[in-house]
């Protein structure tokens, strides 16, 4: 014998069911927006699409294990060819790509999923970006040669700047927007600044490398001088833009006394404290790390601090208390202990193979990343807040499309 429900009873059941997978549903949405931290943003060099643009995979952290995972959709169209360089807004809504072959800045909405939204693409003034940063306001490009008709890969000449304000939403403007056409220093002047060494015009100076001070009060570029081997780095002070109408600016950028200072053969990647106090600069030949102490009068050099071998890029954690160097030929990543400016190696760790970029999770502060060039993998740690160890997250590495080449990161929801 079966039992018979009435209709009332069916209609209370089925409610009660649905009610239950509505919480259930409800939860996990809860569950995994509490465990996703943040997004790191990995382009990727290797040609994709009929358009043989790169690519932006798109990872979430989860909080608990550190586990990267593409979100769906992922990956995303670097909208040019050769992504190689990339920075966030400062409020974590944009995300600026810059692809070295086709000359280009791409900028991106980000989503409140992680999702990337092209809006609007700038040239820049020179040839072949290579680097971007963004302070505050403003978003600094370094050009490998200068806009000048006669400098080519078969006629190389000396590297240029060039600095875009980033507009806040006005009209019909989106926020987030480039303003191009700002000049250097005055209404009349370039929209580029060449790199030059005093007293030796003629030598090709090559940038490898750009950053500017959080609080965009410094900004800093490293550079090689073929003629000599030498490497430099070239720091200025940044004031505050000059509106010259027509929605186009002015930034003033004044080299500091002593500028460029010595860098040993060939810098490779350089970054600054939270603070700005410091400035450290890695030596792809001599392998080590120097340290500047940075003020109004100019910098003093510290150092320099042995690395592993190529080191190619540093990181700073937001408290300013490790730095973390990706070596490439030895497909490692250093972490340091920092006091005073000065750095003390506490051990090095295995990645994938060559790792080109290193970066930190902005929320936790607890999750380092490295983007592996041969390895086409992205390789994740736990950060020891108290020793500056790291530990493999789960399933590290983890699989990006071919040649990653930089990394970016924003936390959830966009605050920290």
């Amino acid at each position: 014998m079966r039992m018979k429900f009435k209709k009332t009873s069916q209609l209370l059941l089925v409610s009660a069911a649905s009610l239950g997978v509505a919480g259930l549903l409800t939860a996990c949405s809860q569950l995994t927006e509490t465990l996703t931290i943040g997004f790191v943003y990995v382009t990727s060099a290797k040609a994709a699409g009929p358009d043989n643009y790169g690519e932006v995979d798109v990872f979430e952290i989860n909080s608990q294990s550190g586990r990267m995972r593409q979100i769906p959709s992922s990956p995303f169209p670097s909208g040019g060819r050769n992504p190689v360089g990339e920075a966030v807004s400062s409020d974590n809504t944009n995300l600026y790509v810059v692809n070295r072959d086709d000359n280009n800045i791409v900028q991106f909405i980000i989503g409140s999923d992680g999702k990337l939204y092209p809006q609007n693409t700038v040239n820049t003034p020179g040839v072949f970006p290579l680097a971007i940063s963004v302070a505050k306001t403003n978003l600094y490009v370094v050009d490998t040669y200068q806009p000048l008709a006669t400098c080519s890969p078969a006629s190389p000449c000396s590297g240029s700047i060039a600095v875009y304000p980033i507009l806040p939403a006005a009209g019909s403007t989106q926020a987030g927007k480039l303003q191009t056409k700002t000049t250097i220093n005055s209404c009349n002047g370039l929209e580029y600044l060449p790199l030059s060494l005093p007293g030796a015009p003629t030598h090709v100076i090559a940038p490898t490398a750009i950053h500017a001070s959080a609080d965009n009060a410094y900004l800093f570029v490293t550079a090689l001088d073929a003629a000599t081997n030498t490497g430099w780095l070239f720091a200025y002070s940044v004031g505050s833009a000059t509106d010259c109408g027509n929605n186009t600016s002015a930034v003033p950028l004044t080299p500091l006394p002593g500028s460029p200072y010595l860098a040993g053969l060939h810098p490779s990647a350089v970054t600054s404290d939270p603070a700005g106090s410091y400035v450290y600069v890695t030596d792809f030949a001599l392998a080590n790390v120097r340290a500047y102490s940075v003020s109004a009068g100019g910098l003093a050099s510290g150092g320099p601090f042995p690395a592993g071998n190529q080191p190619v890029s540093i990181a700073i954690d937001a408290t300013g208390k490790f730095a973390m160097v990706a070596e490439s030929q030895d497909s490692s990543v250093s972490t340091y202990a920092i006091t005073n400016g000065a750095l003390s190696r506490i051990g090095s760790f295995a990645t994938g193979l060559q790792p080109v970029a290193v970066g930190i999770d902005p929320r936790l502060n607890r999750y380092i990343f490295t983007a592996n060039f041969l390895g086409n993998n992205v390789s994740g740690f736990a950060l020891d807040v108290n020793s500056g160890s790291l530990l493999n997250t789960q399933f590290s590495p983890f699989t990006a499309n071919a040649n990653p080449t930089a990394v970016a990161a924003i936390p959830h929801n966009g605050s920290l």
